[in-house]
């Protein structure tokens, strides 16, 4: 059976993206291969790191890519998926092929305020949000 090709977007491919793409491929990995990328990559969140450890999975070694480096290796997905805010994900390239293009804007997680503590609250929101998001869609994916 082949999988389905998912691209998550966000800035800097350092939160959002990350934790949607670990998302998908560990709850729905026989069905799914998802990637993601930002458009300015930057470093993963360490917060967010430690959020997706809570929940029993390591991203700690995933590298950060560029959504341009996948356009121009000329990589085709089935759904371009954005998970930042609206103004940034309209920079997002068009990718060629039969591609289908969704918005779930979430919060950026590198604006959590506070201490240590508010901070990984603030993340865990998120990272709850994006995974009821992908068991709310990915069933429903033919």
């Amino acid at each position: 059976m082949r999988k389905t090709k998912v691209l998550f977007v966000c800035i800097h491919n350092s939160a959002r993206s990350q934790m949607a793409e670990a998302f998908l491929n560990t709850l729905y990995g026989d069905r799914f291969e998802a990637m993601s990328a930002g458009l300015e990559p930057g470093v993963l969140n360490p917060y967010v790191v430690r959020a997706m450890q809570e929940v029993g999975i390591d991203i700690s070694g995933a590298p950060t890519k560029s959504v341009f480096d996948l356009y121009k290796a000329g990589k085709v997905y089935s759904y371009v998926i954005t998970v930042c805010d609206p103004e940034a994900a309209e920079r997002c390239p068009i990718f060629p092929g039969v591609t289908r293009r969704l918005h779930w804007g979430f919060p950026d997680p590198s604006r959590a305020q506070g201490d240590d503590e508010e901070k990984m609250a603030m993340v865990r929101t998120v990272r709850d949000a994006i995974r009821r998001q992908i068991e709310a869609w990915a069933p429903t994916v033919e």
